[in-house]
């Protein structure tokens, strides 16, 4: 049965590897799409449709962590019949981190790998936005400053009636996270950031290397918040598309550290104590 969750950009049933995209607060799976032109076909790409947008709108959107991570998790165990890859945007990286260390309790279930953009480590609790308290024109106003919906779009009433529910719902679900100890996965992390992101310093991003007993890799790229869908996001899906390759198919060099001479910073981990900057 065709699950709500799962969005297929497009279906591919021969594929090696599947990349879960979650999108961040107020987004929907649909922001995932371009991506399907720019990944080779042994990837599929399932984007998570959360409740209160798209095809879903007429469903509560989640406001607190727990439910979510679980019911989401449920959802993807029927998905690890072949390497799956993690990644989250914003508030789709702390979901994408819960649901990881939920799946890796459940038995042939562990993820691949975890790719994280945009949001602080976990430990270091939530973007610490009380969006959802906001007045619509003050929440507004914060969306423009941060950037990432296009000009004139929230303008229209009917448009703001529809997007700000779920928005304010994500807020909440971000504002109110608190993170849980655990063991550090055992699966490779690697992060990424604008460098114009104010909501997420580089130290904070940095910080995601605490949550991996494997290979860790943090890169800053030109932009804000929303960096990924500016022109240096494709510079991002190139680090991915290596990663992603190595994962299907088996035997193939990870190329995926940074060049020199390319306007980004990258920091290399190979353990807790052992760093390297490129």
């Amino acid at each position: 049965m065709k699950s709500p969750w799962l969005l297929r950009f497009p279906p591919r049933p021969d594929a090696r590897v599947r990349l879960v995209c979650l999108p961040g607060a107020g987004s929907a799976a649909s922001m995932y799409h371009p991506w399907s032109a720019l990944l080779p076909e042994e990837v599929e790409i399932c984007a998570v449709q959360l409740p209160g947008r798209g095809g879903r709108l007429r469903e509560a959107a989640f406001r607190r962590m727990e439910p979510l991570a679980d019911a989401l998790t449920e959802v993807l165990r029927a998905e690890c019949d072949r390497p799956v890859v993690l990644f989250g945007h914003s508030l789709g990286a702390l979901i994408a981190y819960e649901v990881a260390a939920r799946l890796r309790e459940l038995p042939d279930t562990s993820v691949a790998a975890l790719i994280v953009a945009a949001h602080k480590a976990p430990h270091l609790g939530s973007a610490e936005v009380s969006g959802h308290d906001l007045p619509d024109e003050e929440l507004l106003a914060f969306l423009d400053r941060l950037g990432g919906t296009p000009a004139g779009v929230l303008a229209r009433p009917d448009i703001r009636r529809l997007a700000l529910p779920a928005l304010r719902a994500d807020f909440e679900l971000d504002f109110t996270y608190a993170h849980r100890e655990r063991p550090p996965l055992d699966i490779p992390l690697s992060a990424f950031g604008g460098t114009d992101d104010a909501l997420v310093p580089e130290s904070e991003l940095v910080a995601w290397g605490r949550h991996t007993a494997r290979a860790f890799r943090a890169w800053h790229l030109p932009g804000g918040h929303f960096f990924l869908t500016g022109p240096h996001g494709a510079d991002m899906l190139t680090r991915m598309r290596a990663q992603l390759l190595t994962l299907a198919r088996p035997g193939l060099p990870d190329h995926g550290t940074p060049r020199t001479g390319i306007p980004r910073t990258g920091t290399v981990h190979t353990g807790e104590d052992r760093v390297a900057h490129v």
